[in-house]
């Protein structure tokens, strides 16, 4: 039996479910940390960090496999810029597949790179998009893949993705590692890796990160 936690306001970070492996606790950068291992650049303040720009992706310090990620976050507001220029960020799974984050609430750019997208491969069922400045939920369920012992490919990487609550990604099966105008082929990799997140140059804010490890 477990806790289950709480559900977020505009107004509150929720707390994660008692078995959740708390990432970012609205206080510090802890548990994060740059390619380079150097601490983690990016700005805390109010409960939530922010983006630096030109500072560099942020990597967890440890590793998970098949997960849960709850991903909070929220576009800078007044918006700035256009198409891929709005807002810009991203969470990697295992560092290499990413579920793109963008400011798409009333904004336009191409299908496969929208907000909730498996980036450069599936665009999301529907845009679920809130108003920027308004904190938005990603819930993600992710299956990596398995290799064999000479690297062969097992199993494909899925992911199933909620973007405020909606299915936007149903257990779609992905060719390999995200890219843009790429479809890079799966490369041999251990079962956990680190999770990112993109610094895109924008200031995108994020909050109230767990993940639940899948047995």
């Amino acid at each position: 039996m477990i806790e289950p936690g709480t559900a977020s306001t505009q107004e509150a970070a929720g707390h994660a479910p008692s078995d959740a492996t708390v990432l970012f606790d609205g206080k510090d950068l802890s548990k994060w940390q740059h390619k380079d291992a150097s601490a983690a650049k990016w700005k805390v303040e109010n409960g939530y960090f922010e983006v630096v720009p030109k500072t560099g992706q942020l990597y967890t310090k440890d590793a998970f496999g098949d997960c849960q990620l709850h991903v909070e976050f929220a576009e800078p507001n007044p918006p700035k810029g256009e198409d891929q220029d709005r807002g810009n960020s991203g969470v990697f799974l295992h560092g290499v597949y990413e579920v793109q984050v963008l400011d798409s609430y009333q904004s336009k750019t191409y299908a496969d790179g929208q907000a909730s997208a498996v980036y450069g491969q599936f665009p999301p069922q529907v845009n679920a998009s809130r108003p920027p400045g308004q904190w938005q939920i990603y819930d993600i369920i992710f299956h990596g893949p398995r290799f064999d012992a000479a690297g062969k490919l097992l199993r494909p990487a899925r992911i199933t993705a909620f973007h405020n609550g909606v299915l936007v990604q149903d257990n779609v099966e992905l060719t390999g590692p995200t890219g843009h105008h790429m479809r890079p082929p799966y490369a041999a990799a251990p079962e956990k890796l680190p999770l990112s997140l993109q610094d895109h140059n924008h200031a995108v804010r994020y909050r109230n990160i767990w993940i639940r490890e899948l047995k």
